[in-house]
């Protein structure tokens, strides 16, 4: 498998220092981000999951960590809007150019707004997608936030 995937280009073109870590991807996992975080032997709150919704009508990429539930009220409230909704999988796949199970907020097709939660900075290093299934790259939770310009705030069920 490849470890150079768009967002892993993104991610150095950005300057972010990141490792890549392959993982054996299960599609019919009941969650993603837990079977990610199992197989990689990490704390499920150190690996986050990255979910593309939408806030009055658009498109916003939410990262919160993989063992938790968005609130739609609070995300749409960080979003400076009134409603909040999950995107559809195949809209989530044509907007950001990745498959579902492989979206990562990096080098997305269309840069949209990010939300990131709160609680995922307090950790020294996160994981994320790389941008491929089965695939996860480590690196500081603050470089995200920074190289997205991301909104932080609490936005967990």
């Amino acid at each position: 498998m490849s470890k150079v995937t768009p967002a892993t280009r993104a991610l150095s073109a950005a300057g972010v220092a990141f490792t890549v870590h392959a993982y054996d991807y299960d599609p019919d996992a009941e969650s993603i981000g837990l079977q990610a975080a199992a197989s990689l032997g990490e704390d499920p709150a150190r690996v986050l999951k990255t979910l593309m919704a939408l806030v009055d009508g658009k498109p916003v990429c939410v990262i919160v960590p993989s063992d938790q539930e968005v609130s739609m009220k609070k995300l749409a409230a960080a979003g400076s809007g009134k409603s909040a909704q999950m995107m559809k999988p195949p809209e989530a796949e044509r907007v950001t150019g990745y498959k579902v199970g492989g979206i990562s907020p990096f080098g997305q097709r269309k840069q949209v707004g990010t939300v990131i939660e709160q609680s995922a900075l307090a950790h020294d290093l996160v994981y994320m997608n790389g941008g491929r299934r089965g695939l996860q790259v480590r690196l500081k939770p603050g470089d995200v936030r920074d190289a997205l310009k991301a909104v932080v705030a609490d936005v967990l069920a």
